[in-house]
């Protein structure tokens, strides 16, 4: 890095943060079933045991079961936080990508999750945005008995405010165009993956009939919109009023630009004028579905959250291994946003197989997100623990 970059992007308050546990915004009420079923929605994951009662009573969990991807709905700020403590001044954040461990317990209806944060640690690198700050943290979610879920450690790409909007590629700012043939074949695409699901069923996906080289089937959804976008939006439980005790945190001394900072997640502005609170009309996340705010920190058009990103990952690789399989680790790494009108298309390939030191049959697959013009979205690797025949 410059010099010059050293003298002018100074990231040293992030220090005094590493390694402490930093207030979290705990859930008010206990989870309910229609919490599940709104995630799973939003986030275009439709298994039916979770949301449809007759199949989750028929499951192994006789009842419904919220997907391994939930746990980040439960606090503010979807995992991010942990990894945006310190400021840096006139700047701005992207979801740079994530880390998961599953530990086996699941979560439910009735369950209150609470959430441990803790900063992990941060590098400073020269980017396309000039000096940017890649910075961790942990998130520990645990249910009301003390039990561990699922740790995420989450990245964020913090840089100068500047330079976002200097990089705006313009010929990205219009949506691309699908025919009423294109949505018809897309659709067709999308079922595939939901007949997959379907085929499953309450099944077991032996680990002994994964071979090496094998490809999952591929998982298509899209064309986003901004309506997409704000259905995701809504499903995490913090974009409601009330249904948190929010923390107290103050934007502005992160670093975010006033016309980006506002009051989102204020606890104090919630019971004067909530409206003011909410990410979707001010504060940093209306950059998602304001193409306006949008082009302020480097996208061309209203964009995704990468947070659902991460989800995306989770439940393509969650579903195909079926209700007798769990994910137990994966890489989640950002490199391009679900821009509105793009298609996103999943695909993964198994790279490995072995028996862990607990026993437990896994897979290792490579996933892949990518756009329909092949643009790179997000990639990674992800273990999967599989039933053995006996």
């Amino acid at each position: 890095m410059s010099d010059i970059g050293e003298a002018t992007f100074d990231c040293s308050d992030i220090d005094q943060y590493l390694g402490t546990v930093i207030d979290s915004s705990p859930i008010r009420e206990p989870l309910g079933n229609n919490d599940i079923r709104r995630w799973v929605q939003a986030m275009h994951y439709p298994n039916l045991a979770h949301y449809d009662p007759a199949f989750a009573a028929a499951s192994r969990w006789g009842k419904l079961v919220a997907p391994q991807s939930f746990p980040i709905v439960m606090d503010d700020s979807h995992g991010t936080s942990s990894s945006c403590m310190g400021g840096i001044a006139e700047s701005h954040l992207l979801f740079g990508g994530d880390e998961f461990w599953h530990y086996g317990p699941r979560v439910f209806g009735g369950d209150t999750i609470t959430n441990e944060r803790i900063p992990y640690d941060y590098s400073v690198k020269d980017t396309g945005f000039g000096p940017t700050c890649f910075q961790r943290g942990d998130n520990y979610y645990r249910n009301q008995h003390g039990e561990l879920i699922a740790k995420q450690r989450s990245t964020a790409i913090r840089y100068r405010a500047a330079a976002g909007g200097a990089r705006v590629d313009t010929s990205e700012f219009e949506e691309p165009e699908w025919t009423d043939a294109e949505i018809e074949k897309l659709e067709e695409r999308k079922f595939g993956w939901i007949r997959m699901l379907h085929d499953l069923g309450h099944g077991e996906r032996w680990w002994d009939d994964v071979n090496i080289g094998d490809q999952l089937p591929e998982r298509v959804f899209g064309p986003h919109t901004v309506a997409s976008f704000t259905t995701e939006w809504r499903s995490y439980l913090f974009t409601v009023w009330g249904t948190l005790d929010r923390r107290t945190i103050d934007l502005e001394a992160l670093g975010f630009t006033k016309e980006m900072a506002g009051h989102e997640n204020d606890p104090v502005m919630e019971r004067i004028n909530p409206e003011l609170t909410d990410g979707a009309y001010y504060g940093p996340s209306r950059g998602h579905l304001f193409p306006r705010y949008a082009r302020k920190i480097g996208m061309p058009r209203a964009y995704g959250y990468g947070a659902s990103m991460g989800a995306w990952v989770t439940d393509y690789l969650a579903g195909w291994a079926g209700e007798w399989g769990m994910v137990v680790h994966s890489t989640a790494n950002y490199r391009g946003p679900a821009l509105s009108g793009d298609v996103t298309i999943q695909t993964a390939e198994v790279v490995d197989k072995m028996v862990d030191e607990d026993g437990r049959h896994l897979v290792q697959v490579k996933h892949l997100m990518q756009n329909q013009k092949g643009v790179k979205m997000c990639m990674g690797v992800a273990e999967i623990e599989l039933p053995k025949k006996k």
